[in-house]
């Protein structure tokens, strides 16, 4: 199974991203290969920008995605990155990082917990807090 980051699915819609077309390839493969799944975060990220929300799930489904839960376990993966996350940006640059974790974090988590490679076009932020993650990016 192939996770897919939100980004790739915003990407699969925007014709002038340099991912548009790497994005619609990576869905067409992970579908007819060993299948291709988003979270609920993802789902909720995309609903925030889109003008129909409610119908977002069953647009991802009708391209052949699995929409899924983020699984229980996933969530002190998640804790765990998120504060290493926030202990190196505190380090680094002397920002606060909010207390909440970003949904990146979620996405990590989730394929990791899983086992399943996560498609990306931000590798850097999942190379770093999550480096057992196979990653496809462009």
């Amino acid at each position: 199974m192939m996770l897919l980051d939100t980004n790739v699915l915003i990407y699969t819609s925007d014709e002038r991203s340099e991912y548009c077309r790497w994005a619609r390839r990576t869905i067409a493969e992970s579908v007819a290969g060993n299948g291709a799944a988003v979270n609920a975060v993802s789902v909720a990220e995309i609903c925030v920008g889109d003008a129909e929300p409610q119908t977002v799930a069953d647009r991802i489904r009708s391209w052949g995605v699995a929409v899924l839960d983020v699984p229980a376990a996933a969530s002190e993966v998640c804790a765990r990155a998120y504060l290493a996350y926030r202990t190196r940006r505190k380090s680094e640059s002397g920002k606060e990082a909010p207390a909440v974790p970003l949904p990146d974090f979620f996405i990590g988590a989730d394929a990791l917990v899983m086992g399943w490679t996560l498609a990306t076009a931000d590798e850097d932020r999942f190379r770093k807090y999550f480096p057992s993650v196979p990653l496809k990016t462009p």
